[in-house]
């Protein structure tokens, strides 16, 4: 059953070649502390060809019948893609056997991606009754095959005993891959500090439809605020929603056209007049935030960092869409704040 299992994964080395991504551009990860992290680290010498690396996460039952030949099953391999699952466990005789479920995406030279899914075995031998030399967590079997998964969604539920993971969010991760495809390129990876860029805001809200009869049950929509770039004193979101009717969505917001007018057409003068010409759509918000309390999207783009110049906008969550019901602009550099009202659909006339 062995020679079965480190066949199929002889099989997939031999098989795939992946899309040239300088091996010098892959970090280096070397993490022997849990099963896991073992797993990341052994694609982390793939992906940097560091072969002699990837060769000791083995134990005694090698991948391939010798070294050499180990090498030979990557030629032109630069990069590799994986994803982890739960992590099952037992042990047994003075050891502790690990469970990975284990996705693999490669890109191949001619741009075709391959995706793998399966089982490693990971074993950690009971430190205090080891001689010299030391043998940390390796891994003592695994096999991948081929699957029509996608990468996000191949990694299996479970290993031997392990628990499934918990069901993912649909409505979220159709909604993280509508922004990953439409804005992976233009926003930021990171925060400003530096640190990862965390998971969206999520938010449920539920109504009814105008007219709607008292017993009839309530709708729900979904709605994700993602973070997409930090400026000096401007931070930038895009926003999608969910309902089970039309999917996934980005929201786009209206925002009027200006024609302000200043005395003497000096900016930095008396503002005379500011009149709206007409109406855009912005697919960003400035400095924006969800109420749940009063349903409503504010935004506050800031012309200048005292933020004595401004416009400012209020979208009302209504019969399953977020409407423009106020726009303040203030447009006078003159460091006070005093914004005018130039749309106004909230208060009665």
């Amino acid at each position: 059953m062995r020679s079965a299992l480190f066949a199929a994964t002889a099989f997939f080395s031999l098989a795939v070649t992946v899309q040239p991504v300088l091996a010098a551009e892959a970090p280096y990860v070397d993490d022997r502390s849990d099963a896991e992290a073992v797993i990341r680290s052994f694609y982390s010498a793939i992906n940097r060809q560091e072969f002699a690396r990837a060769w000791d996460y083995f134990g005694e039952t090698r991948p391939a019948k010798d070294f050499d030949a180990f090498v030979k099953g990557y030629d032109g391999t630069e990069r590799v893609e994986v994803k982890t699952g739960g992590v099952s466990e037992d042990g047994a005789a003075g050891s502790i056997y690990y469970n990975v479920p284990v996705a693999i995406r490669a890109t191949a030279k001619d741009g075709s991606e391959n995706v793998f899914a399966g089982c490693y075995t990971l074993r950690q031998v009971n430190a205090s009754i080891q001689e010299p030399p030391f043998r940390p967590i390796f891994i003592d079997k695994g096999a991948l095959k081929p699957t029509k998964a996608e990468f996000e969604d191949a990694v299996p539920e479970s290993c031997g005993d392990a628990p499934p993971p918990p069901k993912k969010d649909a409505a979220l991760e159709q909604a993280k891959k509508a922004f990953a495809a439409a804005y992976g390129e233009q926003c930021d990876e990171e925060m400003p500090g530096g640190e990862p860029v965390a998971e969206p805001d999520a938010y449920s809200l539920r109504y009814k439809d105008a007219g709607a009869e008292a017993d009839q049950p309530e709708r729900e929509t979904r709605l994700f605020r993602f973070f997409c770039s930090m400026a000096a004193y401007n931070e930038s979101a895009v926003y999608y929603v969910y309902d089970d009717v039309s999917g996934v969505r980005q929201l786009q917001f209206a925002s009027p056209e200006l024609d302000i007018h200043y005395e003497n057409n000096d900016s930095e003068g008396k503002v005379e007049a500011i009149n709206v010409t007409g109406f855009q759509t912005d697919d960003q918000l400035v400095n924006s935030e969800y109420d749940d309390a009063t349903k409503t999207i504010s935004s506050l783009n800031k012309w200048r960092g005292v933020g004595d110049a401004s416009s400012a906008g209020t979208y009302l969550f209504r019969n399953g869409n977020f409407s423009l019901v106020q726009y303040d602009v203030d447009a006078s550099y003159d460091g006070e704040i005093n914004p005018q009202t130039v749309v106004d659909y909230n208060t009665p006339p």
